[in-house]
């Protein structure tokens, strides 16, 4: 592995981490990596970037987020990046999200000069005039990727030498090119590697000089100056002029800020957490599909240099519930019915072969393998790219589809008959295979178990599909999916219980597991049943580590890995909503404002937090996390508003999640 001298963002110069006391690498302590959560995250629902403090582009596959990255230095310093920024300085003074927008602003004091550069990945109007000649299946919009990431920057004060430094590595660094000028003289280059399809278009009013696959490029800035580059690939021209790029930049803002406008958010000091939710989760769309991509990266450490290494550039079924409740939630019923169709077509599509997980395109085949050229971020390997999770059993699938069904149903009162035979198939296959081990909702690679969770899944399955029987009126098959869903719900509380009337991680064991808190947020059990009671405390009290939650215990539970691993942030989200839901309000409000508080500068999310130092771990940003953020604060804000209403007119507390 190579150290270039390209910008490496601010060095983390932060103490290894106490809860890996093995880990004493000076690569952890003295890293050349920004925290992963210092990047600013780009998107214009096709393509995703991130952006290290310091103005580079650390990861950006094309031409859509799951592709092989052009720049991935990320994953190896020396495997792709896009520097424009000061040339002396890394550390930026601000850095933030225009309001409502996914167009990120860096800000620069360098005593002598102020810039501000602001990037994007630009949103046009819409230009397809024949469905052939795009790969969109869902409903058109007014909007569009165009294909463009954009740089600007504007000196605000004194004088500032700006450089422009980028050189693409093409197939997650195993290929490079080299830049040729066009027709446009210094102000325009192209690179395309022999053999690749994707060529890319280098196009700015500053003049750019080419050293074989580096596009570098100078100038000093003083009050007043603007300049700007925009790399592009495919059909559309890129600005051919300053004037035209602050345009079509003004017009991804207006686009964001629209699309924000349509959402409805409670008047509450947590509001910006929430828009921001909402917008990462729109940026992690893939929008000609509707998916709902888990992650934009892979193989973020779950450990410092740890192999709990994983692609998440691909869409879970499981996280369909969280994401049509908390959509709907929010009021962007445009994009639950996006990804609602995108579940029923693989769904019908699949049939009885229902994958947890898909290429964001629908496809299945998302087999795994590992780039060994790749030194990993913070040298942590392997880097896998593709995902073996799609091969296994997990029971879930079947009742997350269903209660997908189940809400889409309720929020257009009324049910399809193309939904009614995807439930039908979906309850039946519950029915048969319930009985059997899987892998759980974790994904372990060992041996398969009872896991609580895939049985209470399964009841859900036959309980949302009895309640679906009843809005068809076919009393019939109600009572047959009634009395199978109530076998279940027997088989559970017989078997899945301790002694202190705790519910543990799969029959054949004592010990927690964090998502069985999905009880009362799917209503398993009443939340004032005094076994929903004791599991929720049980878990905050002692699979809790400086009060945020572990999903298990990693000397409790064979998941077939090494290594520790971080708190997972989603799951303190759903310990906020169940101690919601069991009426522990104060103790529920105090741990949403702990777990808010480990949000990062830009308020966006990793899979896990070390709850001694507060570094985030894990691909990034993450959806689930996300979701579960936003159910969390509803859950808080609600009570708070019922609170207050009962302090004026009397009432009840009202539950955010409908049953």
């Amino acid at each position: 592995m190579q150290l270039t001298t390209h910008e490496t963002g601010p060095l983390d110069a932060q103490p290894s981490d106490r809860l890996f006391d093995q880990v004493s690498d000076p690569l952890w302590e003295f890293s050349p990596y920004p925290p992963i959560a210092d990047y600013g995250f780009l998107s214009d629902c096709e393509v995703t970037a991130l952006v290290a403090p310091g103005g580079s582009i650390e990861w950006m596959c094309l031409p859509r987020l799951d592709s092989p990255s052009v720049f991935g230095s990320l994953l190896d310093r020396d495997a792709g990046w896009f520097r424009f920024g000061p040339e002396d300085a890394t550390v930026p003074a601000d850095r933030r999200y225009l309001p409502g927008t996914m167009v990120l602003e860096t800000s620069w004091n360098l005593g002598d000069g102020w810039i501000i550069v602001r990037d994007c990945l630009v949103m046009g109007p819409w230009r397809h005039s024949h469905p052939d000649r795009t790969t969109h299946v869902r409903p058109p919009t007014d909007y569009d990727a165009e294909h463009t990431l954009l740089r600007m920057v504007h000196c605000v004060g004194g004088a500032v030498q700006l450089t422009l430094d980028c050189e693409p590595a093409f197939d997650y660094g195993r290929r490079r090119g080299r830049w040729r000028h066009t027709e446009q003289g210094y102000h325009q280059a192209v690179i395309q590697p022999e053999g690749e399809d994707l060529a890319l278009t280098l196009t700015s009013d500053i003049r750019i000089g080419l050293e074989g696959p580096s596009a570098r490029a100078r100038t000093l800035l003083r009050e007043g100056d603007t300049r700007y580059c925009a790399l592009s690939w495919g059909s559309r021209k890129p600005p051919k002029d300053y004037d035209e790029a602050y345009r079509r930049l003004t017009w991804t803002s207006h686009h964001w800020q629209h699309w924000l406008a349509r959402g409805s958010f409670p008047d509450h000091r947590w509001r910006p957490y929430l828009s921001r939710s909402a917008l990462t989760l729109k940026g992690l769309t893939f929008a000609p599909t509707g998916a709902i991509a888990a992650a934009a990266t892979t193989s973020l450490p779950e450990t410092p240099r740890g192999e709990r290494n994983w692609d998440y550039r691909f869409s879970w079924i499981r996280d369909a519930t969280f994401a049509l409740w908390g959509l709907f939630t929010l009021g962007f019923e445009w994009e639950a019915s996006d990804y609602f169709a995108f579940l029923t077509d693989v769904v019908e599509r699949d049939e009885g072969n229902i994958r947890i997980v898909y290429g964001i395109d629908g496809r299945s085949d998302i087999d795994e393998h590992v780039l060994d050229h790749l030194h990993g971020y913070q040298g942590a390997r392997p880097v896998r790219v593709g995902n073996a999770a799609h091969e296994q059993v997990q029971h879930d699938v079947w009742g997350v589809v269903l209660d997908s069904l189940y809400l889409h149903t309720r929020s257009r009162d009324r049910l399809d008959e193309r939904v009614w035979q995807m439930a039908r198939r979906q309850v039946e296959h519950a029915l048969e295979h319930w009985r059997e081990p899987d892998c759980g909702i974790w994904e372990i690679r060992s041996e398969p178990k009872h896991f609580t969770s895939s049985k209470l899944l399964c009841w859900v399955a036959a309980d949302r599909g009895a309640r679906m029987a009843r809005l068809r009126e076919d009393a019939d098959t109600a009572r047959m999916w009634q009395k199978a869903a109530d076998e279940i719900h027997a088989d559970i509380i017989a078997n899945a219980l301790d002694e202190r009337g705790v519910f543990c991680q799969h029959y054949e064991t004592t010990a927690l597991d964090a998502s069985v808190l999905l009880m009362p947020l799917l209503r398993f059990l009443p939340p004032d049943d005094p076994r929903i009671r004791a599991t929720v405390l049980a878990i905050a009290d002692e699979l809790t580590r400086d009060g945020l939650v572990l999903r298990y215990r990693v000397d409790e539970t064979e998941d077939g890995l090494a290594g520790e691993e971080g708190a997972f942030t989603l799951c303190s989200f759903w310990l906020v909503s169940a101690l919601s839901e069991i009426g522990e309000h104060r103790r529920a409000r105090d741990l949403c404002e702990k777990v808010l508080s480990y949000a990062s500068p830009l308020l966006l999310y990793a899979e896990e937090i070390d709850p001694r130092s507060g570094r985030h771990m894990g691909n990034f940003p993450q959806a689930f996390t996300h979701l579960a953020l936003i159910n969390a604060v509803m859950h808080v804000v609600k009570n708070e508003q019922a609170a207050q209403r009962m302090a004026i007119n009397g009432g009840a507390t009202v539950s955010p999640r409908p049953d």
